[in-house]
């Protein structure tokens, strides 16, 4: 994984999902899976050469064209993305997060409940 992966556009956020649920695509491919109205195949081939450059995709070659593929885990671009937000917006407090989490979808006991058995099973 990259120490510091540089942040994704909203625009290539949805690329790279669509390649996270493919696992390897070609760029026509990729816009099959955006929705409508779908974006001109010029604009997704540059925003995958961003993300290349960026170091989040890489490609083979396939006859004339590209397959491109994930070299991010989107759990890791996930898990950056957590930290990032707790750090710039809660002062690095999981606790402040969760609290604002809570009050800002008024969160049940009971979901609440179930989302720390759940961090508990993931610990074990």
């Amino acid at each position: 994984m990259i120490d510091k992966m540089k942040p994704l556009t909203k625009a290539e956020e949805e690329i790279m999902q669509v390649l996270w649920q493919l696992g390897k695509a070609n760029v026509k491919q990729v816009i099959a899976e955006l929705p409508k109205p779908k974006p001109a195949y010029n604009t997704v081939s540059t925003i995958v050469r961003i993300l290349e450059s960026k170091g989040f995709v890489d490609y083979e070659k396939q006859g004339k064209g590209h397959i491109y593929f994930p070299l991010i885990k989107k759990q890791d671009y996930s898990n950056q993305s957590l930290t990032t937000l707790m750090d710039n917006y809660f002062q690095g407090s999981f606790k402040s997060m969760v609290s604002f989490f809570m009050k800002k979808n008024d969160i049940s006991l009971n979901e609440l409940e179930a989302v720390l058995k759940e961090i508990d099973k993931e610990e074990k």
